[in-house]
């Protein structure tokens, strides 16, 4: 099922009302879920290789911790962070100032991701290197944590239950 933009964000515990969730494409609501977005974020940090070695340790860890709890969408929210991290760092080092698209984003498409008919800005001819080492750093903790037999039984057993 595809993700959901029409809830209350401000109101809604995922925690308690894990049915409501939506596991969606990419990074979808990675920063309307709460309380998972109050705790992953103050640890999400991209700015350069050790920023991203500290931040995807300590994501890491929550991770783990959500599965040991059997918190799939605590779980969920984690490798989301770890793929941010990963198209974040990339965004940077390909783009001054981490801006791909020229223009605003269309009111109707606010907190969604993509070009919206928008022109992708030039990409920088060196990329910033330190944030290319930040982004495979997030890009190997994403992947493992995709891989992760734990993850993906969870992940089955929520959709079985709540629907894809």
């Amino acid at each position: 099922m595809p993700f959901d933009y029409t809830l209350d964000f401000a109101t809604v515990d995922f925690r308690q009302h894990p049915e409501l969730y939506r596991v969606g494409k990419g990074e979808q609501g990675v920063l309307l879920v709460q309380p998972y977005k109050g705790e992953i974020l103050p640890h999400w940090r991209f700015k350069d290789a050790a920023a991203a070695r500290e931040s995807s340790a300590a994501i890491w860890g929550l991770l783990e911790a959500y599965l040991k709890q059997h918190d799939f969408v605590g779980a969920d929210m984690a490798r989301k962070f770890l793929q941010m991290g990963y198209t974040r760092a990339r965004r940077y080092a390909n783009h001054a100032g981490g801006k791909k698209y020229a223009g605003p984003v269309p009111a109707d498409k606010k907190g969604q991701s993509g070009a919206h008919g928008r022109a992708e800005l030039p990409r920088n001819a060196h990329p910033d290197v330190d944030k290319v080492e930040a982004a495979a750093i997030f890009k190997q903790k994403w992947d493992e944590a995709r891989a992760l037999p734990e993850y993906q039984k969870q992940k089955a057993a929520f959709e079985e239950r709540y629907g894809k």
